[in-house]
């Protein structure tokens, strides 16, 4: 049965980087952890959950300014230098943005597709793809954001990795509703209600998550709840209604910031090249050589073994 794959391609690597011992370099001492970590982990996910498809979803701009426009706090701690005109430097360890350029070329020699779209984050082409595909869907990342996607309707699953490759979750219907005690479609506005701060958005000052997740119960969606607010007759509390109009211009940008983009302008999967073949001729020569000539040890060997058996 085909199935697609999309990775959250930066979480990967950066949890690459962060679990693979930075004493695995090159011979002239350049770290190729990442890049190791990284093929390992494409290695184990294609085989264990049967990817026909896969695309490496990229970040082309990590932090885009409509974004930022609408929530200027928007991954603000996350800058690592402010320029005036230029795009925001993302804080990423020296070792890890070395290893950036040969990841890309890694997953184009062992075609893989690689696909990021203008002032938009991976977050957004995975949401594209996954609302758009004719087949069931894995979605591999460590960010909570994406469980928005999750569809038991559709096959849309998110393979959640923050606790590590060795431990990973697979996200459903169920497993959202148990977690947070909301539906997938309601974690957008759970989350804008919540808030996050590792994303540095603030959410509405006095609702956590509990509260969050019971009024969502009660209305809906973030919309019916601003039209209850709006109600005399709503059924909400002053202090509720209080909060949330002391929360007002944050409510109306936020939805659009945390909500991912699922329309923008994609290659189609045939396109892309995102069905998986084994990786032959000069490239699987030139893979081989890396092996040796960057220390990548058998994790080159492991990646094109999972690729003969996409056959």
């Amino acid at each position: 049965m085909p199935r697609l794959m999309l990775l959250d391609t930066a979480s990967l690597y950066f949890r690459a980087f962060y679990g693979v011992p930075d004493s695995i370099r090159r011979q002239d001492g350049t770290s190729v952890n990442a890049v190791r970590g990284l093929m390992d982990m494409i290695a184990r996910l294609v085989t264990d959950y049967e990817a026909t498809h896969l695309v490496a979803c990229w970040d082309n701009d990590w932090r885009p300014q409509w974004r930022v426009d609408l929530i200027p706090s928007y991954k603000a701690h996350r800058v690592a230098e402010i320029v005036t005109g230029a795009p925001d430097l993302e804080t990423v360890p020296d070792p890890l943005e070395a290893q950036i350029p040969l990841i890309r070329h890694v997953l184009d020699l062992a075609g893989i597709a690689t696909v990021g779209v203008d002032d938009h984050e991976a977050d957004d082409v995975v949401g594209t793809y996954a609302s758009q595909a004719d087949m069931p869907v894995d979605v591999v990342t460590g960010d909570r954001d994406l469980f928005q996607l999750v569809d038991d309707e559709r096959d849309v699953r998110v393979i959640y990795t923050a606790r590590g490759m060795k431990n990973l979750e697979v996200v459903t219907d169920v497993v959202v509703v148990g977690k947070y005690r909301v539906l997938p479609q309601q974690y957008a506005d759970f989350a804008t209600l919540r808030g996050d701060a590792s994303d540095g958005l603030p959410g509405v000052a006095g609702i956590g998550e509990k509260t969050a997740a019971s009024l969502l119960a009660g209305h809906g969606s973030l919309a019916g709840l601003l039209e209850a607010a709006n109600d005399p007759d709503g059924g909400l509390s002053a202090a509720v209604r209080a909060k949330l109009e002391a929360a007002a211009d944050y409510l109306k940008a936020a939805p659009a910031v945390v909500g991912v983009v699922r329309d923008l302008d994609v290659p189609t999967l045939t396109e892309a090249g995102a069905q998986l073949r084994p990786v032959t001729g000069r490239a699987r020569e030139e893979l081989t050589e890396l092996a040796v000539d960057w220390n990548l040890g058998g994790a080159v060997k492991r990646l094109l073994e999972a690729l003969d058996a996409r056959t």
